[in-house]
C-alpha cells in the first residue's frame, strides 16, 4: 500500500484553495499534513483513509516507506512529470517529509480526526461537510477502478458534501494519460453542475486541471 504525505502547500495549489470552509474532509488522504494544517487554522477538518485500519506501528511504517516508493514512481516515468512547481526533486521530497512527520503527530494527538474508510461507501452523513476534496485516487487508478466505481464514488462525494466537491488530477498515475470515459461520467452525474478547472499546479506534464462538482 503507497500512502502518500502530500503538504498543505501542494494541496492550497493542487485544489486552487484561497480560504477554507467552516468544515472540510480530505478523502483517501493517506499520510497528508493537510487535515492537521486545517485543524491548526480553525477548520473542522477530517481525514479519511482505509490505511487508518491499520496498528499505529504499521502505520509509520508503511508511511515512511512510502517517501522512496512514491519517488520510484517519478524516476520510472521521469519523460512525463515537470519540475516547475516544486523546483527540483530535492523540494519535493522536503515537502513530503515534512509533511510526513506533521501527519503522523497529528495522529498521535488527535486521532478522532482520522477515521477509516474507502470509496465508494464513507461513514458520513449526507451534506456532512461544506468542501471535499480527493485527490490521486479517481482518474489517477483508472487503470484499476472502472467506469462503474468511479461513478459510484463520485456519487458518494457529492453525498457527503454540503457545497462542493473538487478532484485532482484528471489524468491516469505514471504516464499521465487521459481517462477517456470522464465526460461519459459528468453526463450520468446530472443533475450535478460539473466544471473542470484549471489550477496553478503541474507536477505530471498536462495534469493542471481539477474536476469541480456543486450541488
Amino acid at each position: 500500500m503507497l500512502v502518500t504525505s502530500r503538504s498543505y502547500a501542494e494541496y492550497e495549489a493542487m485544489f486552487d484553495l484561497s480560504e477554507l470552509p467552516d468544515s472540510v474532509l480530505d478523502c483517501c488522504a493517506g499520510g497528508a499534513s493537510f487535515t492537521a494544517e486545517a485543524a491548526a487554522r480553525g477548520v473542522d477538518a477530517v481525514a479519511v483513509d482505509p490505511a487508518y485500519e491499520m496498528p499505529t506501528a504499521e502505520l509509520v511504517d508503511t508511511v515512511r516507506r512510502s517517501l522512496p516508493a512514491g519517488s520510484q514512481i517519478v524516476d520510472q516515468h521521469a519523460a512525463s512529470f515537470v519540475w516547475n512547481w516544486y523546483g527540483d526533486p530535492a523540494r519535493k521530497d522536503e515537502l513530503r517529509i515534512e509533511a510526513a512527520d506533521r501527519f503522523l503527530q497529528d495522529v498521535s494527538i488527535a486521532p478522532e480526526r482520522y477515521v477509516a474508510g474507502s470509496l465508494p461507501e464513507l461513514p458520513f452523513e449526507d451534506g456532512q461537510f461544506d468542501l471535499v476534496l480527493c485527490s490521486h485516487l479517481l482518474f489517477t487508478w483508472s487503470d484499476k477502478y472502472d467506469q462503474d466505481w468511479h461513478l459510484a464514488a463520485l456519487k458518494e462525494l457529492v453525498r457527503v458534501s454540503r457545497s462542493e466537491v473538487r478532484i485532482f488530477p484528471l489524468v491516469q498515475q505514471g504516464a499521465g494519460e487521459p481517462v477517456l470515459y470522464l465526460p461519459d461520467l459528468l453526463k450520468a452525474l446530472s443533475p450535478v453542475r460539473s466544471e473542470i478547472r484549471k489550477v496553478p499546479y503541474e507536477f505530471q506534464v498536462g495534469a493542471d486541471q481539477m474536476l469541480v462538482l456543486n450541488r
